[in-house]
């Protein structure tokens, strides 16, 4: 096989693989404006407001809390990031004074065990729904963490493709010139 057939060959896988990576970069632009506005959308209708940094709400919290807090004091809650902070740093400081720190599940089996004691019971309700919105908050975060994840992948993909192109390009000029190299008859001195 010629040299100016595999440079042609390498040069279309190329082109083939850099359209593949295109079409692969525009899905994942999509993904990820699609996923992204999903979760800003979401969270914007919850209304969610950050307290105030100098309200009791941020003041009571550990130290390394109010610092995560105190970055979006006064927002409307709209990013992932600010979910997982707010779940985090604000929900599961309270869920842990609400029992001595005990999770929904350990109380509950002590408010099954127990089903006259009221406080017990509303506890169960405290925890559950605490540690439900806990876990919506951080699975929007995990999506939005994946939006994320999948812009970055786009562009990775866009310039492999720019590469392969670029590559095949040069690939097809070099197999033009090895033609022509071939073409052209050798020179052998003619014999007196």
């Amino acid at each position: 096989m010629s040299r100016s057939i595999v440079d042609r060959l390498v040069s279309f896988i190329g082109v083939v693989v850099g359209v593949a990576l295109l079409a692969a970069s525009a899905l994942l632009f999509y993904a990820h404006s699609y996923v992204h506005n999903q979760v800003s959308d979401q969270l914007t209708q919850q209304q969610v407001v950050f307290p105030a940094a100098d309200s009791q709400a941020i003041t009571s919290l550990p130290a390394a809390d109010q610092a995560a807090m105190k970055q979006y004091a006064g927002q409307t809650m709209s990013t992932g990031a600010q979910a997982q902070t707010y779940a985090d740093h604000f929900i599961k400081v309270h869920l842990a004074e609400v029992a001595g720190g005990q999770t929904y599940s350990q109380v509950s089996a002590k408010a099954l065990a127990d089903p006259t004691n009221t406080q017990l019971a509303g506890q169960v309700q405290t925890l559950f729904r605490g540690e439900t919105l806990r876990g919506l908050l951080l699975n929007a975060y995990a999506w939005d963490t994946m939006a994320t994840l999948a812009f970055i992948a786009a562009w990775v993909s866009l310039v492999a493709a720019v590469i392969l192109f670029i590559l095949a390009y040069f690939g097809l000029q070099h197999a033009r010139r090895v033609e022509v190299t071939q073409e052209q008859p050798s020179r052998v001195p003619a014999h007196v």
